[in-house]
């Protein structure tokens, strides 16, 4: 493989996005940005929960990096970029070749068959199973959250495989996992719902891939009561739907929640108690699940 090169410039934080749809345009292989005062007196974190925006767009200075087939496309774009105005500002930090390497089997090494419990795995397409492993859920990282390598989707799963399962609603279900694993498991009805269409087409894709039978839809799909409804999502969506969600929840049923810090506990169990008693019934990394059922 012939080698790549990377133009890497430093850029004001009102410009990143300017520079950064620029090199789009140039047909850049791909565009990447980071504090260019990281690991320094000067970085600055930028914390933003999954589906809520981050508290800055970009930090006081970046440093964006862009990837060309050759020398001169890199050196061709620079140029172009040091004729506009926006990039006044702006300054070259190098240009330098990239060693080419297979990028596909690169992001394959980084992901590997993931234990639930010792008989249950998550396994990615390209790996063989583990000889322990009895139930397997076949599931690639795509766009979609969960791929049962976070400790909240590991909870969820150990949940699921730990009881009889009959009705399941799989709220905010991402990539399908927690809907699939249900399904594993002998869940008899099954309702994934996601508010984003690209998740119920990930949902539907990994279903299939796994040969499980699941209903799929926008967050109107699912109807009336659940054994089990199920919600992986983060603290401030899951205070706000606590209404919605216990409403879902059959007698002698289930309410699983995850996405929640150990620091949380008490403002959800605040959140439910007009509706159900939450109490944390597991916990891994920081994080905990936390589940009720409704009585008779």
């Amino acid at each position: 493989m012939e080698d790549l090169f990377e133009l890497a410039v430093l850029v004001p934080e009102a410009q990143v996005d300017a520079v950064g749809d620029a090199l789009d345009a140039l047909d850049a292989l791909s565009v990447g940005v980071e504090d260019a005062d990281a690991h320094t007196d000067a970085e600055r974190a930028l914390f933003g929960e999954p589906g809520m925006p981050a508290p800055a767009l970009a930090w006081d200075r970046s440093r964006l990096t862009a990837l060309f087939a050759n020398e001169s496309a890199a050196k061709e774009a620079l140029r172009l970029l040091q004729a506009q105005p926006f990039f006044e500002p702006c300054s070259l930090i190098a240009i330098r070749a990239v060693p080419a390497q297979d990028w596909v089997r690169l992001t394959q090494s980084q992901f590997d068959p993931v234990e639930i419990t010792p008989t249950f795995w998550i396994v990615p397409s390209w790996h063989e199973a583990p000889p322990s492993a009895q139930t397997v859920i076949r599931l690639d990282p795509g766009l979609a959250f969960g791929t049962g390598t976070h400790p909240t989707t590991r909870m969820c799963l150990r949940w699921l495989a730990a009881r009889p399962l009959e009705s399941v609603l799989d709220y905010g279900c991402g990539s399908g996992i927690l809907a699939i694993g249900a399904a594993k498991f002998g869940a008899s009805r099954i309702d994934a719902v996601d508010i984003d269409p690209a998740a119920v087409e990930s949902t539907r894709f990994n279903a299939h891939a796994n040969g499980v039978d699941l209903r799929m839809g926008l967050p109107d799909l699912a109807q009336g009561a659940y054994q089990t409804v199920m919600a992986n999502i983060l603290a401030s969506p899951l205070k706000v739907l606590a209404p919605l969600l216990s409403a879902h929840v059959a007698v002698r049923g289930h309410l699983v929640l995850a996405g929640i810090l150990e620091r949380q506990v008490a403002e959800l169990q605040e959140a439910y108690a007009p509706y159900l008693a939450l109490q944390v019934s597991d916990s891994l990394d920081g994080w905990v699940l936390m589940t009720a059922q409704r009585p008779l």
